[in-house]
Formats: C-alpha cells, sequence, structure tokens
C-alpha cells in the first residue's frame, strides 16, 4: 500500500500546529485552531469521515488532534448496542458501506474478522507512541484494514502494514503494552464520555460537536462561517418526555 504523494502532504500539513502569516513586512506565528477528531478502528464510519479530514483541515488551516478511544466503552456507558450486534442493522450497514465507497471511488473490502479487538491499533495511534507519525499511522491502520481487508487485531499485521510505509512498527508494538501507554487509551475514551460524546467518528470543532461521517459537509460550513443552525430555535427544542420506554413495555403488558 502506498500513500499517494498528494495524501502524503495532507497528513503532513494537518499535524502541524503553527501557521506563518505575513502582516506589515513581518511574520507571525500563530498556533492554528483544531480539529479533534474521536474514532475507533473498529467503525468503517470512522474510516470515511477519516478520509475527509486531512483536505478539510488544509483548507481551512486547521490542526488534526486526533484521540483513539474505545467505542466498545462509549456503549457500555450509554446503554448502547453496537450495529455488528444487531443483525438487521449489520446487513444494512454492509449495504451502506458498499454503496458508499462506490459513489466515492475507493476500495471497500472490510477486517477478515469484524468486531475485532482494536487495542493494539488503538494504542499504537497514541501521540504518546507514534509521536510525529501519528496522523500517517492512523491513515495507514485504517486503510490497511478497511480497504485492503486486513486483520485489525492482529498485532503481526499491524506491525507488517507500518513497516510498509517505513514507520517502525515493531519499535511501537513494545511500546503498547507499557502500563501509562494503556492507561492513556483509558484517560482518552473516558474524556471523551466527560464531553458526551456517544459513538464514532465523533469530531469537535469550535466546542460544536459533529457525530458520524455523513456531517463532513455540516462541518465544512461551520468552518467557512456559514454554520446554518439556529441556536435560539435549539434553545427551545427540549420538550417533556410524555412517556417513558420501559413504562410503556410495562403498560403494554396490562
Amino acid at each position: 500500500m502506498t500513500f499517494p504523494v498528494n495524501r502524503q502532504q495532507l497528513l503532513s500539513g494537518s499535524n502541524d500546529a503553527y501557521v506563518k502569516k505575513y502582516r506589515k513586512g513581518k511574520v507571525e506565528t500563530l498556533m492554528k485552531k483544531k480539529i479533534h477528531f474521536y474514532f475507533d478502528f473498529i467503525s468503517p464510519y470512522a474510516y470515511f469521515a477519516w478520509r475527509k479530514l486531512p483536505s478539510l483541515a488544509k483548507k481551512y488551516n486547521r490542526e488534526i488532534e486526533a484521540h483513539p478511544i474505545v467505542f466498545g466503552k462509549l456503549l457500555d456507558k450509554w446503554g448502547q448496542l453496537g450495529p455488528a450486534e444487531i443483525p438487521p442493522k449489520n446487513n444494512w450497514l454492509n449495504q451502506y458501506c458498499l454503496r458508499y465507497a462506490a459513489i466515492n471511488g475507493f476500495e471497500f473490502n472490510p477486517p477478515k474478522a469484524h468486531p475485532f479487538n482494536p487495542l493494539s491499533a488503538l494504542r499504537m495511534s497514541l501521540k504518546e507512541v507514534s509521536g510525529i507519525d501519528q496522523l500517517k499511522v492512523i491513515d495507514t491502520i485504517f486503510e490497511g484494514g478497511w480497504s485492503h481487508g486486513e486483520d485489525l487485531g492482529d498485532l503481526s499485521i499491524l506491525i507488517s502494514l507500518l513497516t510498509k510505509e517505513s514507520i517502525d512498527g515493531e519499535k511501537l508494538s513494545q511500546k503498547i503494552f507499557e502500563t501509562d501507554i494503556k492507561q492513556i487509551l483509558v484517560n482518552e475514551t473516558s474524556n471523551a464520555i466527560e464531553k458526551g460524546i456517544f459513538g464514532v467518528p465523533t469530531i469537535i470543532v469550535d466546542d460544536k460537536l459533529f457525530w458520524g461521517n455523513d456531517q463532513m459537509d455540516h462541518i465544512e460550513l461551520l468552518l467557512n462561517g456559514k454554520d446554518p443552525l439556529d441556536c435560539q430555535k435549539l434553545d427551545n427544542q427540549e420538550r417533556p418526555r410524555a412517556i417513558d420506554r420501559k413504562a410503556f413495555k410495562k403498560l403494554d403488558k396490562d
């Protein structure tokens, strides 16, 4: 797997925290605003959002701050089932993914096993493990799993994928068993839950939360200063609950 040159440049630029501006003959170095990307490799939707994110960040001079988190922990917290745990939904998901890839012109070949254990991949993609190669590591793992059908739960496969992209996968793999690194992933997931994140991908821009790969157009409107959201109207959307689902089940039996 080889990255196109333009994608390599996009990933490199998206990890640059500073931008230079020229004003009155002087160079000013300003810190870029961030796009926060919360993801788990287990989600094809996270991969779809990721494919568009670097170009969006470059276009609007934003830095991507990537947050690997454990999707399963979000499900546990909010009392949800994953799509793969609901057979009709899983069937629909497969159809959606194949259509989406065909429409957007890329190969969709999911991992050999799904769901899989994503912990090794997530730990490898932590900035504390992958350093300046973080975005390239994320890109490599996503593409290897969801476009080339590699088993992302197999550590040897992850090492091989990264090595092919001139990243020292063996070195990264040695770090992921350190207690401190394990705790960082736990902390990232806990912090996400505290922010009200309930699914992946979640993207936060200027304190605004967007969930799902179908939100990329909405994110661009916000970045372009054209967010159509009526915040005053939003504040008035809350309604009292007329019935609780559990209570309704009880009534249905009576």
